[in-house]
C-alpha cells in the first residue's frame, strides 16, 4: 500500500467517531459492531482521543461537515468549565463518569488522563475550535500544578479528587503520554518550555531505564523512582498497568523519541543518539514480541527472561510497530522498516481491521482469533487513526503540528 492509502483508511476510521457520542456527554464506549454501549458510562481518556481524532480529521478534510463539527463540540464542552468531566469543585477533571441508574464519578485525578486532556485541547487549539486555546492553557495549569515534578524531570502518577493524596506509584506510561501530549502543546502554542518537558522524560526513560536494561523497559516505580520488576505479576494482563515489559510501549517509545529529536533539532540540536535508541528499541520489541510463541503477531508483554506471558494479540501493539516502523523507515530509508510495514499491514488485514463492521478488532487470542478478556469491544480508534497517518508525515513532532496548518500558533 502507498502513505496515500493508509491515510484514506484513516478517514474511514474517522467517520466512526460520531457513533461514539454520548447523550451525556462526551464520547462513550463502542461494541464490536461500532454501537455505543451507554451502560458503560464515559471515560475521560475516551473523549479526549476521540476528540483528538475528531480534531485532526477536521484538518485534514476541512470541508468534512457538520458531524465532525459536532463532535468537536461535544468533546470540548464535555472538558469545560460546566462539563461533564471537568471537576468545577476541586479542579482538574474526573478519570470517568458512570451514567444511567446508579451514576457517579470515578474522582481519581490521574496523570493519563490529563495527559490527554492536554493533547484533545491542543489539537482543538490547532483546528482554531473556540474553546480550544483556553481549555489547553487552563488543563497545562493543572498539569504543571497537580503533575510535574520539576526536581525529578517527570510526572506524578494521581491524586484523589481533593488532591490531599499523591498515589505512592510512579510510571512510565503516564508519562509517555505526557511527552506525547507536550510535545502537541509545545507546538501548537510554540512554547519550547514545553517541548523541553518532553525531552526530558525522554532522556530519562528512553536514554536512562531502557538503554540500561537493554531496551527492556521497566514500566513500574516506586515515588522515589525505584523499579518495581514483580509489579502486577498476579495482574499480569491489565489494561494500563501490565505486569513485565509492554512491547507495545517499547515501539511507543521509540516513536516518540523519533519526535523528540525532531523538536529538538529545529533548535538546532542533533540527536543521533535518539535515532540510534528508537532503532534499536524497535529492533528489539520485534525480536522479542513477533511470532516468539510460533503464531504470527506481536504479544502483549514478556518477562525480563524475553519469555512471553500474555500472549493475546492486541489491535494497539500492532499500531505501534506500524507506527514506529513508517517513521524509522522516513529517517532511515532502511528498506527493513518498508518489509516491516508490508509485514504488518498484511497481519493487520488478515486478522484484526473489521472489514465486516469497520474499525479494529481490539484484541485476538493466542491463536490469532477474536477474543476479549483484556479488551471488549472498540472503544479506542486513536492507535490505529495514528498509525495510518504516520506514512505521510516525515519528520513529525506531534499530529497536530504535522496534520495543521503553518500558522496554527497565531489562532
Amino acid at each position: 500500500m502507498t502513505p496515500d492509502a493508509w491515510a484514506e483508511h484513516a478517514d474511514q476510521l474517522a467517520a466512526l467517531v460520531p457513533r461514539a457520542l454520548h447523550p451525556a456527554g462526551g464520547f462513550g464506549w463502542l461494541d464490536p459492531t461500532n454501537t455505543l454501549a451507554p451502560g458503560r458510562g464515559v471515560a475521560t481518556w475516551i473523549t479526549c482521543r476521540m476528540t483528538h481524532v475528531a480534531a485532526l480529521a477536521t484538518l485534514r478534510h476541512p470541508e468534512a461537515g457538520l458531524s465532525l463539527a459536532q463532535c468537536l463540540d461535544h468533546g470540548a464542552k464535555a472538558l469545560d468549565a460546566g462539563g461533564l468531566l471537568r471537576d468545577d469543585r476541586h479542579g482538574g477533571w474526573f478519570s470517568g463518569v458512570v451514567v444511567g441508574d446508579e451514576p457517579g464519578v470515578d474522582g481519581t485525578k490521574a496523570a493519563y488522563a490529563h495527559a490527554f486532556v492536554i493533547l484533545a485541547s491542543a489539537s482543538l487549539t490547532a483546528v482554531g475550535h473556540p474553546q480550544g486555546r483556553s481549555l489547553l492553557e487552563d488543563a497545562l495549569s493543572v498539569f504543571d500544578l497537580r503533575f510535574w515534578d520539576e526536581a525529578e524531570g517527570m510526572a506524578r502518577e494521581s491524586w484523589d479528587r481533593r488532591w490531599r493524596a499523591s498515589e505512592p506509584y510512579r510510571g512510565v506510561n503516564a508519562n509517555m503520554h505526557t511527552v506525547e501530549a507536550m510535545l502537541a502543546a509545545g507546538e501548537v502554542l510554540r512554547d519550547p518550555s514545553l517541548t523541553d518537558r518532553a525531552r526530558r522524560i525522554v532522556d530519562r526513560v528512553v536514554c536512562g531505564y531502557a538503554r540500561e536494561a537493554d531496551w527492556r523497559l521497566p514500566e513500574h516505580f516506586t515515588d522515589a523512582w525505584e523499579p518495581q520488576l514483580d509489579y502486577n505479576r498476579e495482574r499480569a494482563d491489565d489494561q494500563f498497568r501490565p505486569f513485565g515489559v509492554t512491547i507495545g510501549h517499547v515501539l511507543e517509545w521509540a516513536r516518540l523519541a523519533l519526535n523528540t529529536r525532531a523538536a529538538v533539532a529545529r533548535d538546532g540540536t542533533p540527536r543521533p543518539d535518539l535515532l540510534e535508541a528508537a532503532a534499536a528499541m524497535f529492533a528489539a520489541a520485534m525480536d522479542r514480541g513477533w511470532a516468539v510463541d510460533g503464531s504470527p503477531g506481536l504479544v502483549y508483554t514478556t518477562d525480563f527472561a524475553d519469555q512471553p506471558v500474555v500472549r493475546q494479540r492486541l489491535h494497539w501493539v500492532l499500531c505501534e510497530a506500524f507506527a514506529t516502523a513508517a517513521a524509522l523507515h522516513h529517517e532511515t530509508n532502511d528498506s527493513v522498516y518498508r518489509q516491516w510495514l508490508d509485514t504488518l499491514w498484511g497481519y493487520a488485514e488478515e486478522h484484526l481491521i473489521d472489514h465486516e463492521n469497520g474499525g479494529w478488532l481490539h484484541e485476538l487470542g493466542p491463536d490469532n482469533t477474536p477474543d476479549d478478556s483484556i479488551w471488549w469491544g472498540k472503544p479506542d480508534i486513536y492507535h490505529a487513526y495514528q498509525a495510518a497517518l504516520v506514512p505521510s508525515l516525515p519528520s513529525m513532532v506531534s499530529f497536530a503540528g504535522s496534520v495543521g496548518s503553518p500558522d496554527l500558533g497565531q489562532r
